[in-house]
């Protein structure tokens, strides 16, 4: 019998009693309608992985770093690298989603006593008070063979609400500002709402640039494909735009480049929510799961929008429109072929989520949109965001769920399954979802309290369930 977890939550003592009744072992399957290897729970209250799974806490909000500042709140987008000058080892470049109201999980220690040894020309905005912005990134360097972190120190200060992002071919992290302050807004002395690029071999805070050309707008995420240097992004936004940014100089994003949106052929201001109760309605459609969508890409002018209306004047443009775009990663699911693949938190009938695949035409062929998932209820996966392509092809999907959260997993022949639950009492959404470079560590982030989680454990068993 599939249980409404939120339902559950929310109803009398009688049906308190009698969910309390079911044994240890059956109540985390009670959590989920999903199919696949029961989640064992977890004696500590933090992670229920499958049977054979173990974590390791990397680090945690407010604990010290090896910069002498402590680990900023709410870990949010990150990708590991090989490291490029130390053998054995690898890189976690992770964003600190930290807004203009956020007033915990700072890194500048009790009473904020570190402050005054941040170097003010590597602080992007110093908002002209006591405290500057504290979004960013930091680096955490672990020793791959022992598993443990060997160093950790801020990479990117004085930004907004650094939500996801997405690795570079070349080595480095694009991190995205969500919150595109207006300068005067929040004590701003800046614009906000940029892309900026961290090294992975930064071993403090680098000086924050601007990548302006990409477009200023409620950035989300972003991936990278080889083989032209194309960067797509998608827009946390109920009214977003799917854009991708071609640089003049692949590689050198600074250099400037073209910002283009998505737009479908024969479909001008195409809403791709899926939201209508009645498809007969004049200009209604409802798009498929499976369904091949050609596509085209209009340009866009006044990128840097300082009124941070792009994606209205988008549509206006003929450009499709996607109900908060979030997650984004580039890989291939085991048939050879590599893609983009995107999540819409709020996106199909239910409300509760879509993913999308984006496949680059070949030999000038145009590009194709494919709906490959759309969510029926909470209870199958709940928010989508963050997103990773695992080493054998499934979509590791972390959950931003209004009650738990999951660790989810899509195949590719539509399934899903569950991977890990937050057991922590926060129920906090999982973020950053990402692999080690051999593919034999899974790294995530749980937002609040602010967790970095190492998973290992015998991932061949899992597309068996």
């Amino acid at each position: 019998m599939t249980i409404d977890r939120r339902n559950l939550l929310k109803s009398g003592s009688a049906a308190f009693v009698a969910f309390s009744a079911l044994s240890a072992g059956s109540l985390v399957r009670a959590y989920s309608a999903n199919s696949g290897k029961t989640l064992v729970p977890d004696p500590s209250g933090l992670l229920d992985l499958p049977e054979g799974f173990t974590y390791r806490m990397l680090t945690k909000t407010g604990q010290p770093m090896s910069d002498g500042f402590t680990t900023p709140g709410r870990p949010d987008g990150m990708a590991c690298f090989t490291h490029p000058t130390q053998p054995g080892h690898w890189v976690l470049v992770r964003n600190h989603e930290n807004f203009s109201n956020v007033t915990t999980g700072l890194p500048f220690g009790d009473g904020n006593a570190l402050l005054g040894r941040l170097d003010k020309a590597l602080i992007y905005d110093e908002r002209g008070g006591d405290l500057p912005f504290f979004g960013g990134t930091t680096n955490v360097v672990i020793d791959a063979g022992s598993g443990q972190v060997v160093r950790d120190n801020l990479s990117l200060i004085g930004t907004v609400g650094n939500c996801a992002g997405g690795a570079t071919p070349w080595g480095s992290w694009l991190t995205c500002e969500e919150q595109p302050l207006k300068t005067g807004e929040e004590g701003a002395q800046k614009a906000h709402g940029f892309v900026y690029e961290v090294p992975a071999t930064a071993t403090g805070p680098v000086t924050p640039v601007a990548l302006t050309a990409m477009g200023r707008f409620a950035h989300e995420a972003c991936s990278v494909d080889p083989d032209s240097g194309v960067v797509y992004m998608t827009e946390d936004s109920r009214s977003g735009l799917f854009y991708r940014y071609i640089p003049d100089v692949p590689g050198k994003l600074a250099r400037g480049g073209r910002l283009q949106a998505l737009a479908i052929e024969g479909w001008d201001s195409a809403d791709t929510r899926n939201y209508a109760a009645d498809w007969s309605l004049p200009g209604a459609r409802k798009i498929a799961v499976g369904e091949r969508l050609a596509i085209r890409w209009i340009d866009m002018d006044d990128v840097e929008a300082p009124n941070a209306d792009l994606a209205q004047r988008g549509l206006k443009a003929g450009a499709a429109m996607f109900t908060r775009g979030e997650g984004l990663a580039y890989g291939s699911r085991g048939d050879g072929e590599r893609a983009h693949y995107f999540t819409c938190t709020e996106g199909g009938r239910a409300g509760t989520g879509q993913v999308w695949k984006l496949e680059p035409g070949k030999n000038g062929a145009a590009d194709v949109l494919s709906l490959i998932y759309e969510s029926p209820s909470a209870d199958t996966l709940d928010l989508c965001d963050n997103l990773a392509v695992s080493p054998w092809g499934d979509l590791i999907i972390c959950e931003d769920g209004r009650g738990d959260n999951f660790l989810r997993a899509l195949t590719p022949d539509g399934a899903i399954y569950d991977l890990a639950r937050n057991a922590h009492e926060l129920h906090a959404e999982f973020t950053g979802a990402c692999f080690s470079p051999d593919g034999s560590t899974l790294f995530v982030n749980v937002q609040v309290p602010g967790y970095t989680y190492a998973i290992t454990g015998p991932w061949e068993t899992l597309r068996a369930a």
